[in-house]
């Protein structure tokens, strides 16, 4: 693997755990500027994730500017395919997950992602991390697990095993083990439409769009489900005249 991707890798990873210095460093210089304690608690770990992830972003498109210039890949897609690609991964993503679901409720594990509900409650407290959840993030984890990742692995072991590996790690970054066949078939299908395609932005498309679609049900969720009592009510009622 290049130097620049062990850089990136180890990039990601630090972020990830920067959290345990960051968060008390945001809330030393906060106390210090007169704010409470209890007041700084859930302000610096937004504040710190959205630095964090920001940074790393910065760091890691730095270190592929001459890629971005002079892609690394054989035989792309072309322009149409790949964004017919990119938009059909959206609804495939969406099938992945709905089968995954199934299977989890059917194996008697909750849908609820502890993971989805606490970036929700960062989300209520400041809007910006939307940013994070639907774009950033989304695009570290194509470039860290479906460019990097799975890109090393396909070149010695093939599809299958190179997507079933990176989806695994995909899956057990997010420390949900609970819901990693719900992951890890994201994973699967990102991997499918990079390698399909060649062009790291067609999965990093679909994976941004799915985020943001959840932060938006997510949003909406009472609505949703008033709407689908009303429309229950609503056949019961047109049943009864039948």
């Amino acid at each position: 693997m290049k130097k620049e991707y062990w850089i990136i890798v180890i990039s990601y990873i630090a972020m990830q755990l920067s959290t345990l210095i960051g968060v008390p460093i945001v809330m030393f210089f906060g106390n210090l500027m007169g704010y409470d304690s209890a007041e700084l608690g859930m302000a610096s770990v937004v504040i710190w994730l959205i630095f964090s992830f920001l940074v790393t972003l910065l760091v890691v498109l730095f270190l592929l500017r001459h890629e971005m210039r002079n892609p690394l890949r054989e035989n792309p897609a072309s322009i149409p395919a790949s964004i017919g690609w990119a938009v059909a991964g959206i609804f495939l993503s969406l099938i992945a997950q709905s089968i995954a679901g199934s299977i989890e409720m059917a194996l008697g594990i909750e849908q609820e992602s502890e993971n989805t509900q606490q970036l929700m409650t960062f989300v209520e407290y400041s809007p910006l991390v939307i940013i994070v959840i639907s774009v950033v993030g989304p695009i570290l984890e194509e470039i860290i697990f479906r460019k990097i990742i799975f890109g090393v692995l396909y070149k010695r072991l093939g599809f299958f095993l190179s997507a079933l590996i990176s989806s695994l790690v995909f899956a057990a970054a997010h420390m949900e083990f609970v819901h990693i066949l719900l992951y890890a078939s994201m994973g699967f299908t990102f991997a499918f439409l990079y390698v399909r395609t060649k062009r790291i932005w067609v999965p990093i498309f679909a994976h941004v769009s799915m985020n943001t679609l959840v932060v938006i049900i997510q949003f909406n969720l009472d609505a949703i489900q008033e709407w689908q009592r009303n429309m229950e009510n609503i056949s019961q009622f047109i049943g009864g005249f039948l």
